[in-house]
């Protein structure tokens, strides 16, 4: 496995997580700390197929969208370290994730993921999603690792 170059372009991205178009949600990485942080970016398009827009509304990304967004940038900072290469990851819990405002076509979301605990087969990631500099998402997701069936 060669080591990681940053900023991760979408075809690094897919070499790490199992996910393929339209279910792949991350389009760079930006920043990386080994066992830290991760930052993340996904650029929101009128063409994605979930787009949701409520009746007189502007279309915005579904809150779960943007959730899985988080999950999936976790999962790059997790899945990433060489001796975790061959694994999956499996999201176990999601706790306290407050949707604090719709993300919208043209804005740019970056996604920063904390590690809060971290042991050899399980963790507990915190996640932030930004747009336009506001907070759009936060919270906590727990994960376990387990071997490619």
């Amino acid at each position: 496995m060669e080591p990681l170059s940053l900023p991760l372009d979408y075809a690094a991205i897919e070499r790490i997580l199992p996910h393929r178009y339209p279910l792949l949600l991350v389009d760079r990485i930006t920043e990386f700390e080994v066992d830290k942080r991760i930052v993340g970016i996904k650029n929101i398009s009128m063409n994605e197929r979930h787009m949701w827009q409520p009746p007189g509304e502007r279309p915005a990304v579904p809150p779960t969208i943007l959730t899985e967004a988080v999950a999936q940038v976790g999962a790059i900072l997790i899945l990433a370290k060489p001796e975790n290469r061959e694994k999956l990851i499996y999201l176990l819990r999601i706790e306290r994730v407050r949707y604090r405002r719709p993300a919208h076509p043209g804005d740019v979301v970056t996604i920063e993921v904390n590690v809060q605990r971290l042991r050899s087969r399980m963790g507990q990631l915190h996640g932030v999603a930004r747009a336009g500099g506001k907070v759009v998402l936060d919270g906590r997701m727990t994960f376990a690792l387990g071997p490619k069936v």
